[in-house]
C-alpha cells in the first residue's frame, strides 16, 4: 500500500512538472499587457483579461484556416495512398515486399531540411511554390511512409478467414479492402490519420521553405512572424500558442481510445 501511494505521488509530481509550461502559457495569455510591462506575471493573474485572444483571433484567423486546410488535405492524401499500400504489403504479398519495407524505414531517417531543399528546387521549376496543395504534397511525403508502416501491422492482424470468406462470396481485392479490411482496421486508420494531422499542423520547415511568400500561409509561419513583430506583447504571443494547441489537444482527447486500442492490437501477432 505504501509503495503504491509512493508511486502515485511521484507520478503526480512528474505530471505537474510536465504540465507546468502549459499552465504558465495559459496564465501569461490571460495577464493584461500593462501588468506584463510593470513586473513579471504571477502564478495566478489578479485581473485576467481576454485582450490577447481578441487580438489573436483578429490577426491570426486566416493562418488558422490555412493550417486546417493543409492538415485535412494531408490526412486525406496520406490515407488514400497509405491504406491500399499497407493492404497490399500485409495481405497480397507482392514481390519485393521486404525491400519496400526497408525503403520505407530509410525514408523516415532522411532529415527534413534535405527534403525541403529538394522540394524547393522541384517546386521552383514547376512553378508551384507558395501553394496550399504544394504543402499538402510535401507533408504527405513524410506522413505516407509512417502511415504505411503503421497500417501494415494493423491490417496484418485482420484474420485471413474474413478475407477468404469475402472471396468465396465473390468479392474482389478492392471490394474486400473497402468492405472488410478498412472497417476491421479502424483503430489503425484513426491512428495514422491523427499522426498525419499533427505532423501537417505543426510543420514549420516545409512551410518556411515552400510557402514563405504565399497569400495563404499556415499558422506556424503566422506565429513566427507574430513573435518577431510583437516581441513585447507576451500575452498575445501566449494566446496564439494556446489557440494553436487547441485543435491538436481536442483531437488527442477524442481519438485517445482509438489510438490506445490501435497500438495494442498492432503490437499483437498471432
Amino acid at each position: 500500500m505504501r509503495a503504491r501511494s509512493w508511486r502515485t505521488a511521484v507520478g503526480v509530481v512528474l505530471t505537474a512538472v510536465m504540465l507546468f509550461p502549459v499552465y504558465w502559457m495559459v496564465t501569461v495569455s490571460l495577464t493584461p499587457a500593462v501588468d506584463m510591462r510593470r513586473s513579471p506575471p504571477s502564478l495566478f493573474p489578479s485581473s485576467p483579461t481576454l485582450e490577447g485572444y481578441e487580438r489573436v483571433l483578429g490577426e491570426q484567423l486566416p493562418y488558422f484556416g490555412t493550417s486546417l486546410l493543409v492538415a485535412v488535405g494531408t490526412v486525406g492524401l496520406t490515407l488514400l495512398l497509405a491504406a491500399p499500400a499497407a493492404y497490399a504489403l500485409a495481405k497480397l504479398w507482392p514481390a519485393g515486399r521486404r525491400v519496400l519495407g526497408f525503403v520505407l524505414l530509410v525514408a523516415q531517417m532522411i532529415p527534413g531540411i534535405i527534403m525541403a531543399l529538394g522540394f524547393y528546387g522541384v517546386y521552383v521549376r514547376l512553378g508551384i511554390t507558395n501553394t496550399v496543395w504544394g504543402l499538402v504534397f510535401a507533408d504527405s511525403t513524410v506522413a505516407v511512409p509512417f502511415a504505411v508502416l503503421i497500417l501494415t501491422s494493423f491490417i496484418a492482424a485482420v484474420p485471413d478467414e474474413l478475407l477468404q470468406a469475402a472471396r468465396i462470396d465473390g468479392a474482389g481485392a478492392w471490394r474486400t479492402f473497402v468492405s472488410i479490411v478498412l472497417p476491421a482496421s479502424r483503430n489503425g486508420v484513426v491512428t495514422a490519420a491523427l499522426f498525419s494531422f499533427l505532423w501537417a499542423w505543426s510543420d514549420f520547415l516545409f512551410a518556411a521553405t515552400l510557402d514563405s511568400g504565399g497569400a495563404l500561409q499556415p499558422l506556424t509561419l503566422g506565429i513566427y512572424r507574430y513573435i518577431g513583430n510583437n516581441n513585447q506583447e507576451w500575452n498575445s504571443i501566449m494566446a496564439t500558442a494556446v489557440v494553436a494547441s487547441v485543435p491538436a489537444a481536442v483531437l488527442l482527447v477524442v481519438a485517445q481510445r482509438y489510438v490506445a486500442a490501435g497500438v495494442t492490437s498492432g503490437a499483437v501477432k498471432d
